[in-house]
């Protein structure tokens, strides 16, 4: 090729000659002209495919976290705003929860006190509580945010910090019932408290719970539990197991959906000791979801918001494409994922996030709004603000997090 860039070219060809390609194989009947078009087509995907994507350093990997986080600490430089959307929500739902899992994950490569001051900050306009004061909630959502009181308890172990997600746990821990978490997205909220409170107090009861109520999901929800072992993906929930399908035949799996299970395993193995009961099951199913989600990754390193209809509002999408990266960038590093095929996968991925979702202000683009289906918070596009801008934050932050222990 010379001097040509590959890359560059290939990349263009790929992206805006496909359909000039396919379109010349439906109306050119040659046999010829056929298997012609079918071999260039076929020349370009492979140099697409095995280009060589270098991982950004660690100073570009953290200026980019940092130039996201600051765009969003001087949009809410107060931190008890109530967040009005279709209607006002206290500052410590879900949404907002997650977005502080991203910044202590910030903070633990990344020192600065600006960062411990506004979750301190933030937990303290709460009084360290679940949303609204409602501390004995079962609801995996509100109990998202005991994952920062537990790590801002663990800087500074003032008992009150902790007092109020315990009672949470413990009211559940005391009745006999385990299948409140009937949405996929639950498992994120709150697992990782469970684990922490376990390792917090050495007590084995908080990681059996826990297991009971991530297999009665797995297991029992909808017809036949949440997770098809077959393709090894969830449905989001009882509404979309069989014979429920997308447009294309296929079953729906949503991306973020399987981007909260993904990443709660992640943070609950980082968690939990090396002999705790069922690792080995977490680990299992954390090996086999990053297997199914990195074959069907976008060209652009992204991923659809359908992982298996690509067809049913396809396109870039953050928030699932991050939660994706941090998954594996954590595998990876924590030697339970083989970096040799992996890597390429989230390196493709985390150069699209920093390259094509974030603005140059720290915006993230191709967030889906708030939901639980492809069809919701539609469109997604570059410049739409979701109604929500915080959890594909945190979900960024926390990929960024593990990407930049692996830079070189």
């Amino acid at each position: 090729m010379g001097g040509f860039k590959i890359d560059a070219l290939t990349n263009r060809l790929y992206n805006n000659e496909k359909q000039h390609f396919m379109g010349k194989i439906i109306t050119n009947r040659n046999p010829l002209i056929i298997s012609l078009w079918l071999v260039g087509f076929s020349i370009i995907t492979s140099a697409v495919s095995l280009q060589a994507q270098p991982l950004p350093g660690k100073a570009q990997t953290m200026e980019k976290m940092r130039l996201a986080n600051a765009y969003f600490m001087e949009k809410w430089p107060d931190v008890g705003k109530r967040i009005v959307t279709n209607k006002s929500r206290a500052s410590n739902i879900w949404t907002r929860a997650v977005y502080y899992e991203g910044l202590m994950a910030l903070y633990k490569i990344d020192k600065q006190q600006v960062y411990y001051d506004y979750a301190v900050s933030w937990a303290d306009f709460h009084k360290w509580d679940l949303r609204d004061g409602e501390t004995y909630s079962r609801n995996a959502d509100n109990q998202c945010a005991g994952q920062t009181y537990i790590d801002l308890y663990l800087i500074d172990k003032q008992p009150e910090r902790i007092k109020h997600i315990k009672a949470s746990i413990d009211s559940m821990m005391n009745t006999s019932k385990i299948d409140d978490w009937s949405w996929i997205d639950a498992i994120q909220m709150a697992m990782p408290v469970f684990a922490k409170l376990g390792v917090i107090y050495k007590d084995e009861a908080y990681f059996e719970r826990m297991y009971q109520m991530y297999r009665f999901t797995k297991k029992e929800h909808g017809d036949n539990g949440l997770y098809n072992k077959k393709d090894r993906l969830w449905w989001r929930d009882g509404d979309f197991d069989p014979p429920y399908k997308e447009p294309n035949g296929e079953d729906s799996y949503w991306s973020r959906g399987n981007g909260w299970v993904v990443m709660a395993l992640a943070r609950v193995l980082e968690i939990i000791p090396k002999d705790a009961p069922h690792r080995k099951e977490y680990t299992k199913d954390l090996k086999n979801m990053v297997k199914a989600i990195a074959k069907v990754q976008r060209p652009d390193g992204f991923w659809n918001v359908s992982l298996h209809d690509p067809t049913h509002f396809g396109g870039k999408e953050t928030s699932g494409t991050a939660m994706f990266v941090y998954a594996m960038a954590w595998g990876i590093n924590n030697g339970i994922l083989k970096e040799k095929k992996y890597s390429p996968v989230l390196t493709k991925a985390w150069n699209a996030l920093i390259k094509d979702a974030l603005h140059k202000n720290g915006f993230l683009g191709y967030v889906q709004s708030t939901g639980k289906e492809p069809k919701d918070g539609q469109p997604v596009t570059y410049r739409k603000v979701p109604d929500f801008e915080d959890y594909g934050l945190g979900a960024f932050l926390l990929a960024g997090s593990e990407v930049y222990k692996m830079s070189q």
